[in-house]
Formats: C-alpha cells, structure tokens, sequence
C-alpha cells in the first residue's frame, strides 16, 4: 500500500510539474503582447463594420454631416425626447443634449478605429465600454427592447443581444483596457521611439 502510495504521488506531482511547467512556459512568451495584440484583431474582425455602419446612418451615410447628425441620430439617442417633439431636431437645445448627440456620432467613428490601429488604446477600450453600457441602457429604456433582445444572466440561452452579446463586447474590450494592446499597435511603436530617445538624453 506505502509503494502504491508512493507512485501515486509521484504521478500527481509530475503531472503538476508538467502543468506549472507547459502553462508557465505559454504565459512567459505570450505575456505583454498577445492577448491585446488578439482582442484586438476579434474586435475589427467581428464589431468594427458594426460600429462603423451604425456611425453612418447618423450622418445619413455622408461624412460631410459630420457636424451636423441626421434626425435618424437624434433618433437613435435620444427617442423619447424625439418623439416628445415630433422628431423635429430644431425644438432640441444644442446643449446638452445636441453636444451629447454630437460627440456620441464622433464617438461612434472615432473609438473604434483607435481601438483597432492600437493608438491611444486603454483610453479608446474605456471608451467604448461606456459607449456599449450607454447603448444598452438606451436600447432598454429609450427603444423599448423585448424580454427576449435583452436577455438574462444564467438562464442557458447564451443568444440575447444584450445581456449575452454585448457583455462578451465588454469583456473584449477589458482586455486592452488593462493589459494594453500589445504589438503591432501604434502605442507599441511609439512608445518604442519614445524609449529609443530617452536613450540618447
């Protein structure tokens, strides 16, 4: 019993010194680079059409009306306030509420790009957070979404649009939010300048 004892532990601690050893050995050489590097590829593989497309119905599909979104951003953003008004953007004061219309189009446009050439990335990854969380919040209270759009947390059906769909968005942009984004990225490069120059003085 003592010597099958003994070969049983010996089993259990090689395979753990196998397991420390190979998953130990993976996290060193990707450590640093490759899961911003990943989350943002899946990110402009999968969301950047998205968000992009959705960013020029608010300006009716013409990047001249950048300064000036469409009533379909309006819409979009503030439906109940347009529909208190007949969908007519004139009796809506600029401020606050055309500004938040306006910088939530920009937003649209801007994040998500930074987001994918890695420039300025924590800050973009943050930004886009918000960006989906607000989203959400108005797709629920604003547009009214059905039981089944919005979803819920441990009941199986991992298909909701909210509850499922963009948690996995949010989770995908934590990623470079506090691991960075990796190589391949302006950030990297940058920085990497910026180390080379610190160098010389």
């Amino acid at each position: 019993m003592k010597g099958k004892g003994e070969f049983m532990g010996a089993l259990i601690g090689f395979f753990v010194r196998l397991y420390t050893a190979v998953f130990g050995t993976l996290e060193r050489i990707t450590n640093g680079w490759l899961l911003g590097l990943a989350s943002r590829f899946i990110f402009a593989a999968v969301l950047l059409q998205f968000f992009l497309n959705s960013a020029m119905t608010k300006i009716g599909g013409s990047i001249t009306n950048i300064f000036t979104p469409t009533a379909g951003a309006y819409a979009q953003m503030l439906p109940q306030m347009m529909e208190q008004v007949s969908y007519d953007t004139s009796q809506i004061a600029f401020f606050p509420y055309g500004l938040m219309v306006l910088a939530g189009t920009w937003g649209e446009f801007i994040l998500p790009v930074l987001v994918v050439v890695g420039l300025f990335t924590r800050f973009a990854s943050l930004g886009m957070i918000v960006f989906i969380i607000v989203m959400s919040y108005v797709d629920i209270t604003g547009h009214g979404a059905d039981a089944k759009t919005i979803g819920a947390l441990f009941d199986g059906e991992p298909y909701a649009i909210i509850s499922d769909d963009r948690l996995l968005w949010i989770f995908l942009l934590l990623v470079p939010t506090l691991k960075g984004p990796g190589v391949i990225s302006l950030d990297w490069l940058f920085g990497r300048m910026y180390r080379k120059r610190e160098m010389y003085y």
